[in-house]
């Protein structure tokens, strides 16, 4: 009987830890130090709000667990580069506009922000983004609607309506992937063409022995 209790009890255990496996899974990492994506940023309406970015880079400059810094560069509708360095933290939820997520969430699934709460990913779907087939979330927050790459939790794209003005960011490089060629990524590529320059050859290789060979017995 005593056993049996200890063996319930290590299963509890067992499932809990994997519990906690899971939930801090969800707050996983995506990016590392040296990640990099550039933005086009488009604003129409009531200059007024003071909004005169037409561009922007995100670098990550540190990565310490759950703990990032990134770099921050804007630049103008003049032309003038801007930039700044933020810290973040996805365990305490320092995100400020959701520039990074916790990577590999799926609909349904939740995170925390310190100013705007629990936020829910509520779609899910396959896009071509930057040259490469890649999985895009989304959520919508008040005015806002944005979108994320599901493996690096990147921002890709953001729309923002207000009465007197709109905001629209859409990523246009990074370095975070590749594109891919004939729907493979480059090394599978050139994987691929190595095994298929291989095959070919060996074919070619074997025909002209065959044929060499006929001729000695003629």
């Amino acid at each position: 009987m005593q056993n049996k209790l200890k063996l319930t009890a290590a299963l509890i255990v067992l499932f809990l830890s994997a519990d906690a496996m899971i939930a801090s899974g969800a707050a996983s990492m995506g990016v590392k130090e040296g990640d990099w994506i550039e933005y086009e940023v488009a604003f129409t309406g009531d200059s007024s709000f003071g909004h005169d970015v037409v561009w922007a880079r995100i670098g990550v400059v540190d990565v310490q667990g759950n703990a990032f810094t990134l770099n921050i560069t804007t630049k103008s509708s003049s032309g003038e580069l801007t930039k700044e360095t933020y810290p973040f933290d996805l365990e305490t939820g320092e995100l400020g506009d959701d520039f990074i997520i916790p990577a590999n969430l799926d609909k349904g699934d939740t995170f925390f922000n310190k100013n705007q709460g629990n936020i829910t990913i509520t779609g899910t779907e396959r896009r071509t983004l930057l040259g490469a087939e890649r999985t895009v979330l989304s959520a919508s927050l008040a005015e806002s609607t944005y979108h994320w790459d599901k493996a690096t939790g990147v921002t890709v794209e953001a729309n923002s309506t207000y009465s007197t003005y709109t905001i629209a960011t859409k990523a246009i490089a990074t370095n975070m992937w590749q594109p891919q060629i004939l729907g493979l990524e480059p090394a599978a590529f050139i994987l691929v063409a190595v095994v298929a320059i291989a095959v070919v050859a060996a074919l070619v290789f074997t025909v002209l022995s065959r044929r060499s060979r006929r001729r000695q017995q003629a």
